[in-house]
């Protein structure tokens, strides 16, 4: 059957009438709406109702004067027109805030103000009308004389037959219920049933009381339904729990019992409305009972009714009523969200929470079980260290999956380190540290590692080091040990010496480094103390001395010099090259001692006509492989041992 939806315009009245409606809406059970008018929503002011449904004035104003009407969402603030005696609505009749609700000021005459025809209704069926009315004015002296609102309802055939006829009587202000903080909105209504040849009727709607003075109230949720016996309903019996509960992942079954208080055999049809998407009929099932089976339940709310037929056949639905729902709500598991493993240092505190559930279960190590949350340890040992199991329960007694968190306990710093060393300079030593899991070496010169507890250390003088030992995050230690770097010994023989035969000189030793015991000269030939750093030297020939300073605790270092002896050279100022095998060459004693010396002779024009690097082979009065002339040459002889150069002449004879 096609669901009509009415647009009804309610006009009220102020005067009082005989027959008072308020009571008279079904008491048995109520089929879905046939005609539902809630007017709509959105923003204000709301679109005028379609043409031929009244013959009232639409305004956008949120005050229509008399015989005018407006649609709107709300009649509050600056709005409200008359704020001293009509009531702020700030909502719809239902609380929603964007829900369309008729503001009516009635025609000064009373009048038929609506007329509307709902077709396809089921023969032989009960129907209930009712519609919510909200007296606008606020009670007080201001309204005492004001007219209010007096409505008829009268439910007749298209031929004009009367079904039923009702009236509201007068709708009295009753004032604001401040214990529920509602607005007196008030529900009439009335009930007839439809002949055995009839399936539509027309809905007329009077205005009883005048306009003009009052009889100003608002219009919302006009529902037109069928209306049959009581129907008694429950899990397991009639009289049984109207609802029941498992968890995610549960098996379950149930037994749903109804009893239709009825003279007449009417048909039935289960239907189920599964996580809010609407009701819908359950194939096959049409007997008084219905059994259900949940098998690892999904969770929402799965909510079953009995359809019953009031008049025609249960297949159309504007002839059913329903039983009131019966509901079995799958309750979801809690979601505990994983929590991260943790370490805490011994003696500490140790925390765990857990969240998504409304109370949990702690169990661990060496602890009995616990309801705390989070769950709260003070001074922990390694005792407490290893996994932690929490199970949430969700308000409705449903448990996640056990979630556990890994704890380890870090033991406090039990700090170790080696004794202080001593080496000599340039030698390592291994340091030791212990009773952490991190160590920090300061200073780090000298270190190979400062970040391990056994580094190698080679300090080039004496370094106290410092360790940080930690266990992460825990209390440090630190510790000392100091290296004495003992610097090795040195010696230094001093620079080389030069000197002729006959003369002395005095060797000029250092020596440096720690602990040195003694110190001497080798060999100790032509010297006149061999212990002394300076002693004085007279050699007659070369000779090399060596400087030895001995550590009592890093050996011994040596250093040489070497003294170098020249030979005293006599410069003949004559010979005779004339080969009688007598005195032929310019024989220099001692010179060819000199391997570096230079000899240059010159003529007296001042031209060269010897030279020699050495004297190996004395000069034999040639130049260039000729006997030179009898005369006087000069010469210069560079011994190259940083003394004077030598400068004379010499005599060849014939």
């Amino acid at each position: 059957m096609r669901i009509i939806k009415l647009k009804i315009f309610l006009l009220a009245i102020c005067s009082a009438f005989i027959l008072n409606i308020h009571a008279q809406t079904c008491n048995g059970s109520l089929g879905d709406p046939v005609i539902n008018e809630d007017f709509g929503s959105g923003s204000n002011p709301g679109p005028p109702l379609p043409s031929g449904v009244t013959n009232m004035m639409y305004t956008t104003s949120n005050c229509p004067n008399d015989g005018q009407y407006t649609i709107a969402n709300s009649l509050t603030g600056a709005g409200n027109c008359h704020p001293e005696t009509w009531y702020n609505v700030p909502t719809d009749h239902t609380g929603n805030k964007n829900g369309y609700m008729m503001i009516v000021n009635a025609s000064y005459q009373p009048s038929v103000f609506f007329t509307q025809t709902a077709n396809g209704l089921c023969p032989n069926t009960t129907y209930e009308f009712s519609a919510y009315i909200l007296n606008l004015c606020i009670p007080g002296f201001l309204t005492a004389s004001f007219s209010q609102p007096n409505i008829t309802f009268s439910i007749e055939t298209t031929s004009g037959q009367v079904l039923q006829t009702a009236n509201t009587g007068t709708i009295t202000p009753t004032g604001y219920n401040q214990a529920i903080q509602q607005l007196p909105w008030k529900q009439y209504g009335t009930y007839f049933t439809t002949p055995a040849n009839v399936s539509d009727v027309v809905v007329v709607m009077t205005n009883n009381a005048p306009g003009g003075n009052g009889n100003d109230f608002v219009l919302d949720d006009i529902t037109f339904r069928a209306c049959g016996p009581v129907i008694l309903e429950g899990f397991s019996s009639t009289t049984g729990p109207a609802s029941q509960s498992l968890c995610q992942g549960g098996n379950a079954s149930y037994t749903l019992k109804t009893q239709v208080i009825s003279n007449g055999t009417p048909a039935y049809q289960w239907q189920g409305n599964y996580y809010g998407n609407g009701w819908g009929d359950i194939a096959g099932k049409t007997t008084d009972s219905l059994n259900l089976a949940f098998t690892n339940a999904i969770p929402g709310v799965y909510q079953y009714r009995l359809g019953v037929s009031n008049g025609s056949g249960i297949t159309d639905v504007a002839c059913r009523v329903y039983s009131p729902p019966l509901t079995v709500t799958v309750n979801p598991l809690p979601i505990v969200p994983a929590i991260a493993p943790q370490a805490v240092c011994e003696g500490n505190t140790l925390t765990l929470a857990a969240s998504g559930g409304a109370s949990y279960t702690w169990t661990g190590p060496n602890m009995a079980p616990s309801s705390q949350n989070p769950l709260v340890i003070n001074n922990v040992s390694p005792a407490n260290a290893g996994t932690y199991t929490v199970v949430a329960l969700s308000d409705s007694g449903c448990a996640a999956a056990p979630v556990q968190a890994s704890v380890s306990v870090i033991p406090k710093v039990v700090a170790g380190i080696s004794n202080d060393v001593a080496l000599c300079a340039g030698e390592s030593t291994q340091l030791m540290a212990s009773g952490g899991l991190y160590y920090k070496w300061t200073p780090s010169t000298g270190l190979n590692n400062d970040s391990i507890p056994n580094p190698v250390a080679a300090p080039s003088q004496t370094t106290t080091y410092n360790v940080s030992i930690s266990n992460g995050g825990c209390v440090d230690s630190t510790k000392s040990v100091m290296v004495t770097v003992n610097q090795n010994p040195g010696a230094d023989a001093g620079s080389n010496i030069t000197l002729y035969q006959g003369q002395s000189a005095k060797l000029n030793g250092a020596i440096k480094g720690d602990n040195i015991t003694s110190y001497y000269w080798t060999p100790s030939t032509f010297l006149d103390n061999p212990n002394s750093l300076t002693p004085i030297t007279t050699p007659t020939q070369n000779i090399t001395y060596t400087l030895t300073a001995v550590s009592q605790t890093c050996g011994a270092a040596t250093s040489s010099v070497f003294v170098k002896v020249y030979e005293k050279i006599t410069i003949p100022n004559a010979f005779s090259p004339n080969n009688d095998g007598i005195n032929d060459y310019w024989d220099i004693k001692k010179l060819d001692t000199y391997s570096d010396c230079t000899v240059f002779v010159y003529n007296r024009y001042g031209q060269q006509v010897f030279q020699s690097t050495g004297y190996a082979r004395p000069w034999d009065g040639t130049f260039n492989g000729s006997p030179l002339p009898e005369g006087t040459y000069y010469y210069i002889i560079d011994l190259k041992d940083a003394t004077p150069k030598i400068a004379g002449w010499v005599l060849i004879v014939k």
